[in-house]
């Protein structure tokens, strides 16, 4: 059966707005055959909750695996952002003096999990054998892990500048731009990737994360209270600059290492080990240490301020040290509005029914996280801050509205990024 999300469903839009007591409304208007709207779309009502979101005092942008899928590279062979199962498979081709098979047949209770290809339950069953019997007894385990998580490192490495990152650059772009009053900006992702980094590179757009401008970049707390201002001759107070975000990395990135008591922004392995919270359970303990206790700590704090928006889109609510903090804040925050974009909330088979509307009651995608329903629950029941989307990162990116009018900067970014460019039909 062809699935919704393959964008070859063309009669169906790409985003629906979930009303309370009329359910998940298309974007677009429904007519008839003669043109005549018959039943309005949600788009301006979109807009609308979007458009509230974007102007609150703190804006936060919270994404997952979900947001990378959007990104591509321009040749068939070249890596793309890989799914959970993609990272099973890499590590079954990686581990051939270690065969998964013979792992399975050691770690008890693990056959199972291997026939499913869970690779976050089968990492976490072989990370307890190893706490249980040691290293030198579970030398085979011990291997096994260290060459998942090197792989696992190695098949989240595909951004480059040549990826195709339109949809976060319409993120950042449309976000990021705010008035010098507000708060910057947070953007807070649980990916590994430098999605973010090279979509803001490409834009022009400065990235607060951290880390030093030093060579080599060490990365500091006190870094994320630091911001960029222009400071001309003449002029006694200092003019903040344009287009700056914060971005926290809640579970690392490929490009952080670890050297003695720092940690440093490369990408070799020559430099430290990396600093990466790998796909097991243990996620939620290992959260809990520097430097990843910082960026959750950014976070409670961000959706605990008054007049917060907080949007997410790509993230699963899987993890459950994220998703308990956020029903937290939900619960003391009254000033806190949510507007969650994901396709979880509908499965395929409702939305290959091609309805304009879709009955509040339609069904969920399979292993859905219950916490989908717990806001879909609290919307029912007449939470206004509560917004539902079904849709995909990329969808959100272009629903969001372009509020701030482009820059002198980013124009004057573009036209020398073109100086610097071949003339067209040039070398033909």
């Amino acid at each position: 059966m062809m699935g919704y999300w393959d964008g070859k469903a063309a009669a169906l839009e790409n985003i629906r707005h979930y009303s309370r007591g009329e359910g998940w409304r298309a974007s677009e208007d429904q007519k008839n055959d003669k043109g005549e709207v018959v039943e309005r779309g949600s788009a301006r009502s979109v807009e609308e909750t979007l458009t509230l979101a974007l102007n609150a005092s703190n804006l936060v942008l919270l994404t997952g695996a979900g947001s990378s899928f959007c990104a591509r590279n321009p040749k068939d062979d070249a890596k793309q952002a890989p799914g959970m199962r993609d990272l099973w498979d890499a590590v079954v081709v990686a581990a051939t003096l270690a065969p998964i098979d013979a792992i399975a047949a050691k770690v008890p209770n693990t056959k199972a999990i291997a026939e499913a290809k869970n690779i976050e339950k089968f990492l976490t069953h072989c990370k307890m054998y190893l706490e249980l019997f040691g290293a030198d007894k579970a030398k085979e385990v011990s291997d096994f892990i260290t060459l998942a998580e090197k792989t696992i490192a190695a098949r989240v490495d595909f951004a480059s500048e040549a990826t195709d990152l339109t949809a976060h650059q319409a993120i950042i772009r449309k976000i990021a731009r705010r008035g010098i009053r507000k708060p910057r900006v947070r953007i807070f992702t649980t990916n590994y990737d430098l999605c973010f980094e090279y979509a803001a590179q490409g834009l022009r757009f400065t990235v607060i994360d951290g880390f030093s401008h030093s060579i080599p970049q060490v990365y500091d707390r006190g870094h994320f209270v630091h911001d960029i201002v222009r400071r001309d001759g003449g002029k006694d107070s200092p003019d903040y600059i344009e287009n700056v975000f914060h971005l926290h990395k809640l579970h690392g990135s490929i490009d952080w290492r670890r050297k003695g008591s720092e940690l440093l922004r490369s990408r070799d392995d020559r430099d430290g080990t990396p600093a990466l919270i790998y796909p097991r359970d243990s996620k939620y303990q290992e959260a809990f240490e520097s430097p990843y206790l910082d960026m959750m700590s950014a976070f409670q704090t961000a959706i605990r301020e008054p007049d917060t928006a907080l949007i997410v889109s790509g993230f699963g609510f899987n993890d459950d040290h994220i998703s308990k903090p956020i029903m937290a804040a939900v619960e003391a925050n009254m000033t806190l509005r949510i507007v969650v974009c994901d396709m979880a909330f509908l499965a395929s088979t409702e939305l290959e029914k091609a309805d304009h509307i879709l009955s509040a009651e339609s069904s969920a995608q399979e292993n859905a996280s219950p916490f989908f329903a717990k806001l879909k629950r609290l919307a029912d029941i007449g939470d206004q801050r509560i917004s539902l989307l079904n849709g995909r990162f990329q969808d959100l990116a272009q629903a969001i509205p372009d509020l701030v009018a482009q820059t002198e900067r980013e124009r004057h970014a573009e036209r020398i990024k073109v100086l610097h460019e071949p003339p067209i039909g040039a070398g033909a």
